[in-house]
Formats: structure tokens, C-alpha cells, sequence
């Protein structure tokens, strides 16, 4: 059986229903049935307005983004689906803070839930920079169907490296 690396932290319970689901070769298409098509956000322009709207909406007093982008380099075996980088800069007599959120690429042709879930991570971050309870409270916040998109996220990542996205036009 295919180890299921992208579901190492669930129970035996769950994984086992998910590799029954890739047996009978099913699992791209109950991805299909529960969000039914990909996002039209396919650049990097659009995926900015995106995530700013986001964070507009939940984190308005925090600095500004200077860039978002989609970034092939970035490897989902990595644990990485997106990255955000604070990067401190002395221009003149001041400091500038620079924040900049890279998504993964495989996400370009993704349901739009699974983008949201990515961005609201990596906006999280820019109050919370740990991996703390605080932090999933706030991510929860901002989408509250966060873990159960994280857990689906998972599905399209184990779908994607063995058979392909099933969002793709053939």
C-alpha cells in the first residue's frame, strides 16, 4: 500500500477509509463531488487581489503585503503548501518591513476552498508566528471550516502526486 505521507497525523480509522478510497481508484472523483471545479484566480496579479481582500476583511491593521505569487519552487513534500517571509530592510535612516506569501502552484488548479485555506495560513502568520493555538483560532476565524479544508487539502495532495489533479481539462 502506498504510504499516505500527507495523512501521517490522523488515526488509523481515517487513513484506512482513505486508502480504501484509492483502491477502488475513487478518490479524485469524491474530491470532484464535494467542490466541483477549480478557481479562476491564475495569476500571480489576481492571486494578490485575492489574498488582499482576505486580509482587508479579517487583518486590516496589519502592514501591507508587498508581494503574493504563485512559486513552482515551492515542494509540497517539503511540508510547504505555501511559504510567508518577513524580510527587514534599511532604506535611508528607516527600516522597512517587507511581507511576502509565495502559494505553491499545484494550487493554481485547485477548488478555490483549498486557495482560501492556504491564504488564510499564511495571513495568519502575519499575527501569529508560530504554530500555536492562537494562531489556529485565528485561522478558524477567518474560515471557519479551516481544518475540515486542511484535511481535503491533504486528499488533493495524495490524489495529485498519484494520479494527477482530477481538476485538470485533459
Amino acid at each position: 500500500m502506498h504510504q499516505l505521507k500527507y495523512l501521517a497525523g490522523y488515526s488509523p480509522h481515517i487513513t484506512a477509509q482513505v486508502a480504501q478510497l484509492i483502491a477502488e481508484n475513487r478518490l479524485g472523483s469524491v474530491l470532484v463531488q464535494r467542490y466541483p471545479k477549480a478557481h479562476e484566480v491564475r495569476t500571480d496579479r489576481a492571486l494578490y487581489a485575492f489574498t488582499v481582500d482576505i486580509k482587508n476583511e479579517f487583518l486590516r491593521t496589519t502592514q501591507p503585503l508587498s508581494r503574493v505569487a504563485y512559486d513552482g519552487k515551492i515542494h509540497v513534500l517539503n511540508n510547504a503548501l505555501g511559504t510567508h517571509t518577513f524580510v527587514s530592510r534599511v532604506q535611508g535612516g528607516k527600516l522597512k518591513a517587507k511581507h511576502e506569501i509565495r502559494i505553491a502552484s499545484v494550487f493554481r488548479d485547485a477548488p478555490v476552498e483549498f486557495l482560501k485555506m492556504i491564504v488564510v495560513h499564511e495571513l495568519a502568520h502575519l499575527k501569529e508566528k508560530e504554530h500555536n493555538k492562537a494562531f489556529y483560532q485565528l485561522c478558524a476565524y477567518m474560515e471557519p471550516a479551516y481544518h475540515q479544508l486542511e484535511f481535503d487539502t491533504r486528499l488533493f495532495l495524495t490524489q495529485v502526486e498519484m494520479a494527477g489533479s482530477p481538476y485538470l481539462q485533459a
